[in-house]
């Protein structure tokens, strides 16, 4: 009998320590034990510090969206070259926050910059110009689709120099810019990101 109980202790203690293992392996960035602490401050009457906590942990789970999000960033084209992807990531009391990946493409004196960015509220400015093509005339730009997106086209033939903005989804604003180069392949590299899988994110 005492064998059984001293063998039930040790099943029972390896069962512990491996959901112990589960839940670390789970939140590795340190999510859900910041979202725990937080509930417990919550329960406790701490309420700034649940506030902080609560921040802190939305912070991070847009750090983990842009490194999602840099994937989504294109190769360059034939004959282009790129830097390593960039992200960064704002709290709500900056701008009212957001997540932006970027990076630079160059080929000789050419070059093109994406940037995406997400969760912020510089999305509606950009939304009201799409859906009225008078805002966008009084901005110097045009309405164009592209690959089925709506976008605003701004670009100068002598200046040789532009930019598209799209919204994707009313959650993502896609905007490429160039210099030294031509409008095609600003519209090329456009069409070279997957609008529909970046709207799954």
């Amino acid at each position: 009998m005492k064998f059984r109980s001293i063998f039930a202790l040790i099943i029972l203690v390896a069962c512990c320590l491996s959901m112990q293992v589960v839940v670390a392996a789970e939140d590795k960035d340190g999510v859900l034990t910041t979202i725990d602490e937080a509930v417990k401050q919550y329960k406790s009457g701490d309420y700034a510090g649940a506030v902080s906590n609560l921040d802190y942990a939305s912070q991070l789970v847009r750090q983990k969206k842009s490194e999602r999000m840099k994937d989504l960033l294109p190769e360059p084209l034939v004959g282009w070259q790129a830097n390593p992807a960039s992200a960064q990531t704002l709290g709500t009391a900056v701008f009212g926050g957001g997540v932006t990946v970027s990076r630079d493409y160059k080929k000789g004196d050419a070059a093109v910059s994406i940037e995406i960015v997400s969760d912020s509220p510089v999305l509606q400015s950009v939304m009201m110009m799409l859906n009225n093509p008078m805002f966008a005339g009084s901005s110097g730009g045009s309405l164009k689709t592209i690959k089925g997106q709506r976008a605003i086209v701004k670009y100068d033939d002598k200046g040789l120099s532009g930019e598209i903005n799209i919204v994707v989804a009313g959650r993502f604003m896609i905007t490429v810019k160039g210099n030294q180069v031509d409008l095609n392949t600003l519209v090329e590299y456009s069409e070279t990101i997957d609008f529909e899988l970046l709207a799954k994110h």
